[in-house]
């Protein structure tokens, strides 16, 4: 189970219709190093199986790496996959879904 303070904080992201990179979350966070990004992945990991359960778009999907043209990390990807959401097609059509489904959902919060 993940902590409160992770879906809060991508929750508040979602309403302003923003992304952020891992490093900036886990220091929004104040997840200790060393392994603060694995530890910070766990709990992405864990947030997408509630996500997933409640049949809710994946909040981890605001997350950006340094690389990849602003998608989240590949982790993300083969997360969705083994939670049968992601096809392993187009990753950024995904994202960008995902992103969008997120934006709506804040919206009529």
């Amino acid at each position: 189970m993940t902590g409160p303070n992770l879906a809060l904080v991508l929750d508040d992201l979602a309403g302003k219709e923003g992304v952020i990179g891992y490093g900036a979350l886990a220091q929004a966070l104040a997840i200790p190093g060393p392994g603060s990004i694995a530890k910070l992945t766990a709990q992405l990991e864990a947030l997408m199986l509630e996500d997933a359960a409640k049949g809710h778009p994946f909040r981890a999907a605001l997350c950006r790496a340094k690389t990849g043209n602003g998608l989240p990390a590949k982790g993300f990807f083969e997360a969705a996959i083994r939670l049968g959401r992601f096809d392993g097609g187009d990753e950024a059509g995904f994202v960008a879904a995902e992103r969008a489904a997120l934006f709506k959902r804040a919206a009529s919060r």
